[in-house]
Parts: structure tokens; sequence; C-alpha cells
């Protein structure tokens, strides 16, 4: 602790700047918690809780960082990315200075919902970086402000208790030698370099981006390890897609439940979208559906699934739905669609 960190204290104190104070006391009790003085950094983190004055009605955490709740839903992961989260945490937990981690991956295939996972498991807080109070159009100010943001990562107050989450990172650090790039942005990715090299060993930072390829590679090189979310097979898909409805369908009692044909429904389309998507088009699903009606909800999925289209009678027997599936799709009775089949055949 820093006679000018007493003096602050005291300042704060007669100036009744209580966030202010209660910042520095909190800076104070790291700084002992730092030089291994846990008792005393007990006493203080006590006096803070017990008193009222020291706590403000929100966290103070800078102008650039938010925090995002760790409401967590099902979003299996296939073993091989599930295996890079468990080592991530694993190197944290180490303490060797390894806490640099880029995801990268095409939308919805769960790279934020798998920092807040690590978040979790970690037991810390996770802070986003708010991009729209960081980019600004005066020039040289987007700069400056990932200057200020890094003071604000490197000085928050038990610094360990915290993930730092830069999602869509390519919002600030584009390749600085790509011809369309102006060079305002060149100088911002600079910045950031910069900055990255001079974070503190205590911090964790996750960036996410959809835009591998136009990151600069200088960038990529500072992260400790690089993630790749996609890695889902088909097959991966349909258990991930599994596991979401039957987690939404505990909220939907009068839904009814045919996993086979729920999977059926997915194999029909061209292409199986990505978990983040399936899990948006199963809850949009259900919430839509007529409570009245059991398999509503399968109808919409169908629909979804083929392009917000629903399939003649005999384009779900082509895909190989059965009589039955195709009445409980339809609404047509099994005696009705055979007959048009039947019909259709002898054309």
């Amino acid at each position: 602790m820093k006679k000018a960190d007493v003096l602050d204290l005291i300042k704060y104190h007669y100036e009744k700047k209580e966030a202010e104070f209660r910042n520095q006391t909190l800076a104070i009790a790291r700084d002992f918690d730092k030089a291994g003085d846990f008792q005393l950094t007990q006493y203080i983190m006590g006096l803070i809780s017990q008193s009222d004055t020291f706590v403000p009605q929100t966290e103070d955490y800078g102008e650039n960082l938010v925090p995002v709740r760790l409401d967590v839903t099902p979003l299996p992961l296939p073993n091989t990315i599930m295996n890079d989260l468990k080592g991530i945490i694993n190197a944290i937990n180490h303490n060797l200075g390894i806490n640099k981690f880029l995801f990268i991956g095409s939308p919805g295939t769960g790279k934020t919902e798998s920092a807040k996972q690590i978040a979790r498991l970690l037991e810390r807080e996770l802070l986003m970086v708010d991009f729209n109070h960081l980019v600004d159009s005066k020039l040289g100010q987007t700069a400056k402000n990932i200057t200020q943001l890094f003071h604000e990562i490197n000085n928050l107050p038990f610094l360990k208790n915290y993930v730092i989450l830069f999602d869509e990172i390519d919002t600030i650090a584009l390749d600085r030698i790509n011809q369309n790039d102006i060079r305002e942005m060149g100088r911002v990715t600079s910045t950031f370099l910069k900055a990255l090299d001079n974070l503190s060993s205590e911090a964790v930072i996750i960036a996410t981006t959809n835009l591998y390829e136009n990151l600069d590679k200088a960038l990529v090189r500072r992260f400790d390890a690089t993630i790749d979310f996609d890695r889902y097979s088909d097959d991966d898909k349909i258990e991930v897609a599994e596991v979401i409805l039957n987690h939404f369908l505990k909220n939907f009692k009068s839904a009814a439940r045919d996993m086979r044909l729920f999977k059926k429904i997915i194999k029909s389309a061209k292409s199986i979208p990505n978990p983040g998507d399936l899990k948006n088009i199963i809850r949009t699903s259900l919430a839509f559906s007529d409570a009245k009606e059991p398999f509503d909800y399968l109808k919409r999925f169908l629909k979804s699934m083929q392009n917000g289209k629903m399939p003649s009678i005999e384009k779900l027997h082509e895909l190989g739905f059965t009589v039955r599936e195709i009445e409980i799709l339809t609404g047509i009775s099994k005696s009705s669609v055979s007959r048009e089949l039947n019909e259709a055949n002898n054309e």
C-alpha cells in the first residue's frame, strides 16, 4: 500500500465521494491480499459489507465494462470442444500466466455461452466490454478509449474474481494491412496489441469472433489458445437439439413428446442449423404453439426447418415420414393421407 492510497482515502471521505471511497478501500484490501495478509484483507472486506455507506446501488466497473447474467441454458458441446474448455479452466487454475483465449467459429456455435459456462465453473463474475461505448467516431478517440478500458481492467479490485469478455472482437481488431481498412482502425488495433502486452497476469480474457480470417495475425498470436467452435457433426447438432427440447418442454406440460419424429424433422433439413439457431427455432416453435394442440410445436418446427414452407404430403413421404407422422404434422387423417399418396402413385 502506498502513502498516496491513504491520502486519497482521506480525501474521498471528506469530499463525501462514496463510490470512490469504496473503490479505494477495495484497492487497498487487494494490495494486502497480494502481500499475503489475508486476515487484514478479510477484516477490511467485513467492514465494507457491514456498512451501507460503502455499498452503492450498483457495482462500479468503470465506463466500459458491463456485468453479464450467468443464466446458462443447455447448449451441449462436442467432446473435442468440451475438452478444450476443460483445458482452459485447468490453465487458469494453475496460475501460470496463460490467461488470454480466442473463441472462433460461425454464429450460433456456442462461443458466448461457453464463456458464461467458464465464468460460472470458475465461480467468477463475467464482465463484457461495451463496444457501443468504446468505439467513437472521433479520430483517435477509440484508441484512447481502449487505453482507458485496459486501465480499468488492470485496476479492478480483486481482479481474480472476474472473466472479461470481448464479444465479437473483430469490431475493433481488423487486419491492419487490409487495404479496405481505414488508417484509424489500424491505429486502434495497434493500441489494442500494446494493451494486451501490458495486461495484468491476474486478468482472464476471452474474445470471440465470427470473422477469424479478418483478424490481424499479430493479434491472434497474442492469445494463448484459439478454440475452434466449428466442429459439430450433424449427429452432434441433433444431440444438442434433443437436450434443448427436453429443457424447454419442462415448461410446456400440454406439449406431446415424440423424440423420434423430432429428430426426423431435423434430419429432413437440407442443412442442419448451428446449435444457437436450433435453440431459437425450438424455443419460438414452442412459444407460438397452440396449447390445445399437443403436436403444434412440431408442425411449426418442421416449417422452420423447411425454410418457412410446409411441405406437401407427397414431399413429406419422399422425406421418409410415415403416414402416421404425416397425419400429426398436417392434421390430415391417415386415410386421407393414404388416399392422396395412392392417387399420386397412380398418376
